[in-house]
C-alpha cells in the first residue's frame, strides 16, 4: 500500500490546495461533503471563490501566515473538527490542507501525563 492510497477511502474529507489557492486533490469523502458546491469538479477551481468573506480573508491569511487553524463546527446536529494546515513539498511552501471529520457530541477528554 502506497502512503496515499488510504486517502481516497478515508472517512473525513480531505481537501488539499497549491500555494495559489486552486484545489488540486479531493477525496471521496470531501467530494460527497461539497457536492453541492460542484463535487469532483471543484478540482482545479480557485479556493477563495469557493468562500464568502470573512472566511476568504481568513484563508488567505492562513496562506500568507502558514499557520494552523483548528476548529469544531456543528451544523444539522452534526458536530465536525476542521483542521486547516499548510503543507510542503521538500520544505517549499505547496499550499493547504482541510481535514473535517464528525466528532461526537459528547465527546470524552483526557488529560494524560
Amino acid at each position: 500500500m502506497s502512503l496515499t492510497s488510504w486517502i481516497k477511502e478515508f472517512p473525513g474529507a480531505i481537501t488539499v490546495c497549491n500555494a495559489d489557492g486552486i484545489i488540486l486533490e479531493m477525496n471521496d469523502k470531501a467530494v460527497e461533503t461539497f457536492q453541492k458546491d460542484g463535487g469532483v469538479n471543484l478540482v482545479g477551481k480557485n479556493l477563495f471563490d469557493c468562500h464568502p468573506e470573512p472566511a476568504r480573508s481568513k484563508l488567505r491569511d492562513l496562506m500568507s501566515s502558514r499557520k494552523v487553524n483548528c476548529y469544531t463546527i456543528e451544523k444539522n446536529g452534526i458536530r465536525k473538527m476542521i483542521y486547516q494546515t499548510p503543507w510542503y513539498n521538500n520544505g517549499h511552501f505547496g499550499g493547504l490542507i482541510e481535514v473535517s471529520f464528525e466528532i461526537p457530541i459528547n465527546m470524552p477528554h483526557f488529560i494524560r501525563s
